[in-house]
């Protein structure tokens, strides 16, 4: 199958995006960056970014800063948890409900107020308080998911706050590398209205943004003020282009109308490099899945199905169409990590065993399996979301079972994905194909198979409840070793592989293509990326 369906034009004058007109450095000396991103809208620019976990590394870690950050700046091995607005965090000997963050000092904001814990518990607030005068609905539906275990928090003094967790959750520090912090004085400045924010905003990090056109571009200038000598930005200005068609993205960067694009096309990588371009990738914990329904009268609840569902599925086939871009998929997480285990069910292309499995359940070629899947048109961290889905529609038919897609907006889907399988929304569909992170423990383990995770809570979208799943994270949770932790979520993932709670397809490689322009760029292990590496 054809990944892109159009060509390449030749003359580089046909490439140019319109949306790049103008785009010029403010001075000689400027060194500006412009980007090519995958996405059909700039993501929210307020504090707390739409558009999944991949808008972070563009509107997030770039604007604000987290609490507790993620080391970015390493390509040869996995990052580790760093402390950013926060100087450390601990768990309280007596009650290990409660964290205490130390904040940190002489930290600005652009606007040049202060950080401290008023804008932290403010920030809270923002999400978590729907009476709140600064509560953000927007926000609060972005974030919420991925802070499950915050039951309340409380000012200790001005730059110490805890925060109390429902229960034990000794991973709940991972948790909190999604919460970013926006300013309460800019937010007072432009009349309490977080509309007028997303184009004046103010955080702490390294970059601020000097100009927005939705759905086109965001110009990110240099934070000279930044309070990490580390993440100096290298380039005084990045343009962020939206550029959600794979041919248009990849035109515009061989005709120099770009510098660098996120997910070039496969079949367009040759091209790419024989026009001087580098192509950077990396291990990346980040996995394309479908996540079936488990709820009554859904066909998956059979296991025999979604057994034969893993098994129809040539993955090496799926990696030749994308060029080698990709790696194979065995579970949630790659063989490698220390949380794979030892599953015993094997997941492998066996058309024939998923065929027998099929007709065991009383489908056939015949009468095959009629259900519905939603799926996204692209985006970030969707990969070739199309192509890929059409050719396993070809596999899962090979097999008796007949896939229909309803294909939506990336934005649209992560909705009907945090809704869950119980929503009216999601009535007609039998999975969803959402890729998402597997960095840690909680994004690759507890929010997909804890039975406590189901929506509105978490995204344990099929609703799967495993008491032996839940024991063994619960235990997790408890233990504050982190050997330990990786022996417990070694023995989850192999029961959740053996139950077959996922159709797994690839691991993602995360492409980018460079042209000779840029100097420096750290590509990370992780979905998260640092644009402050990016040099020109």
């Amino acid at each position: 199958m054809k990944l892109s369906r159009r060509t390449l034009l030749a003359g580089a004058g046909a490439l140019t995006l319109p949306v790049l007109e103008g785009i010029r450095p403010a001075s000689a000396q400027e060194k500006v960056v412009r980007y090519g991103i995958s996405m059909a809208d700039i993501p929210l620019t307020t504090g707390q970014p739409d558009r999944g976990a991949g808008a972070y590394q563009f509107t997030g870690l770039t604007l604000y800063d987290p609490l507790v950050a993620w080391e970015l700046d390493v390509a040869d091995r996995p990052g580790k948890l760093i402390p950013g607005l926060a100087t450390e965090w601990k768990v309280d000997d007596a009650d290990k409900t409660l964290w205490v963050f130390k904040l940190r000092p002489d930290v600005k904001f652009h606007d040049g107020s202060t950080f401290n814990a008023d804008a932290v518990i403010w920030n809270l607030d923002k999400v978590f308080d729907s009476k709140a005068p600064q509560f953000d609905q927007r926000q609060a539906a972005q974030v919420r998911p991925r802070l499950p275990s915050i039951a309340s928090y409380r000012k200790l003094d001005d730059m110490t706050v805890e925060i109390k967790t429902k229960a034990v959750d000794a991973l709940f520090p991972y948790q909190m590398l999604w919460f970013l912090v926006s300013s309460p004085a800019q937010w007072e400045k432009v009349g309490k209205d977080w509309n007028k924010f997303a184009s004046e905003p103010s955080g702490t990090g390294p970059f601020k943004l000097a100009r927005l056109v939705p759905r086109e571009r965001a110009e990110l200038v240099k934070n000279d003020g930044y309070w990490n000598p580390k993440r100096i930005p290298k380039s005084d200005r990045i343009v962020l282009v939206c550029a959600p068609e794979d041919s248009s993205r990849t035109a515009a960067l061989i005709s120099n109308s770009v510098d660098m694009i996120e997910t070039p096309p496969p079949d367009t990588v040759d091209r790419l490099k024989q026009a001087g371009m580098r192509i950077e990738t990396n291990v990346t914990p980040h996995v394309w899945n479908y996540h079936p329904s488990l709820l009554p009268g859904s066909p998956w609840t059979d296991i025999r199905l979604r057994k034969a569902a893993n098994l129809a599925i040539d993955r090496d086939a799926i990696v030749k169409l994308l060029n080698g871009l990709a790696k194979p998929a065995y579970g949630q997480v790659d063989r490698t990590s220390p949380w794979f285990g030892k599953p015993t069910f094997e997941i492998k292309y066996a058309p024939d065993e998923a065929r027998k499995l099929v007709t065991d359940t009383g489908f056939s070629k015949a009468q095959p399996l009629k259900t519905k899947f939603v799926v996204a048109s692209g985006g970030t961290g969707q990969m070739l979301s199309l192509p890929m889905n059409e050719a396993i529609q070809e596999m899962f038919k090979d097999v008796y079972i007949d896939v229909e897609f309803k294909v939506v907006e990336l934005e649209a889907m992560y909705t009907a994905w945090r809704a869950g399988a119980k929503a009216d929304m999601n009535k007609d569909i039998s999975a969803n194909n959402i890729a998402y992170v597997t960095s840690d423990p909680v994004y690759a383990i507890t929010r997909f198979f804890a039975s406590n995770q189901a929506a509105p809570v978490g995204v344990n979208w099929s609703y799967y409840a495993n008491p032996e799943v839940d024991k063994l994270i619960g235990e997790a949770q408890t233990t504050f070793d982190p050997a330990k932790q990786d022996a417990l979520m070694a023995r989850v993932h192999e029961k959740v592989v053996d139950d077959a709670v996922l159709i797994w397809v690839v691991h993602d490689v995360n492409p980018h293509a460079l042209s000779p322009k840029i100097k420096s760029y750290v590509q990370a292990q992780h979905w998260f990326q640092d644009l402050t590496t990016i040099g020109v």
